[in-house]
């Protein structure tokens, strides 16, 4: 059985994936300094290390006691928002976090790597739909400290033999179909536990930032994955990985291919949760892209990975079961 270290593998993405890769029949070590995470979201009889990725000593000791043949690499601050007022805190943890991970597993001769990076790199194209092909342009610094990520792996691929694949998501949502784990951010920042959040009272209203881009209905298209397929598409990338000693490098979309709307996700959330909440209008937040969509041709192709779940219906449906069953 080969151990796989996960990096942010309490969190949200990180606990499915978790749940894919011992399926899969790998034994995942969970990484993680809780401070997105739960401990609880990681199954007791999976190794976990509570600790930093910017604490070298500690990826030392996890290197050494566990030997994993690969990475998945999660851990990250994820909120777009917050980067543009603190931008400082995620340069520090994503991009030279990740740099101190990289050089722990160069120590230990371990190359492989599957890298979580974001659509949020691609920036503001205003295109259908976004290719691996288009420029690195990133809005905010959420979006530049995981490009820099992504320019570290392609020189490290290419000097220090990495073998890297490179998946950037777009919105991750939806919660385990089983109920198992699912989206407990503190606070919270995602569309649909906000919308789901709102409809159980615990929110007063719904805002929208922003309603004259230049979108059909005037606001952001986002391309929604479900959680449980973007943990599919990362056990595959593992998969994927060539582990031979010759470098590669490819950086492949996980989406859909199809994008909804703020107010068309809020629709639906009231139409799912039976509650027809108030929702009222903001100003537009810096840094938000008009429409972020998915071409996932590469990612059937290389990884043969396709969604199971292409309804936000399915998605929103499994979050607001799994949020039922944790609500306060």
């Amino acid at each position: 059985m080969q151990n796989i270290l996960v990096t942010g593998g309490a969190g949200y993405i990180g606990s499915h994936i978790c749940i894919q890769l011992r399926d899969a029949g790998y034994l995942p070590v969970v990484f993680d300094n809780l401070s997105n995470g739960h401990r609880d979201a990681v199954a007791q009889d999976i190794p976990f290390i509570e600790a930093d990725i910017r604490d070298s000593n500690a990826l030392d000791r996890a290197f050494s006691d566990f030997r994993p043949s690969a990475v998945i690499h999660m851990a990250a601050l994820i909120e777009a928002g917050v980067s543009m007022l603190e931008p400082a805190q995620f340069y520090e943890v994503n991009t030279a976090g990740s740099l101190n991970l990289f050089e722990a597993m160069r120590r230990h001769n371990c190359h492989r790597i599957v890298l979580s990076s974001t659509a949020a790199v691609y920036g503001n194209t205003h295109l259908d739909l976004l290719n691996e092909s288009l420029p690195v342009l990133p809005e905010n610094p959420y979006g530049r400290s995981k490009a820099m990520i992504e320019t570290m792996l392609a020189d490290y691929s290419a000097t220090y033999g990495f073998n890297t694949i490179v998946l950037r998501y777009f919105n991750a949502a939806g919660a385990d179909p089983d109920g198992r784990t699912g989206e407990r951010h503190d606070p919270e920042t995602h569309l649909i536990p906000l919308a789901l959040q709102t409809a159980a009272g615990v929110r007063k209203e719904m805002k929208i930032f922003g309603c004259d881009y230049e979108t059909p209905d005037g606001t952001c298209v986002r391309d929604y994955i479900h959680v449980d397929d973007l943990a599919e598409a990362h056990v595959k990338a593992l998969q994927n990985i060539t582990p031979q000693e010759e470098s590669a490098f490819e950086i492949i979309n996980i989406g859909t291919g199809r994008g909804y709307s703020v107010k068309e996700i809020i629709k639906l959330c009231q139409n799912i949760t039976g509650q027809n909440f108030p929702v009222s209008i903001e100003a537009r937040r810096p840094g938000d892209a008009a429409n972020l969509v998915a071409d996932p041709t590469k990612a059937k192709m290389l990884l043969n990975w396709e969604p199971k779940f292409c309804s936000a219906h399915d998605i929103i449906r499994h979050a607001w079961n799994f949020y039922k069953k944790t609500m306060p």
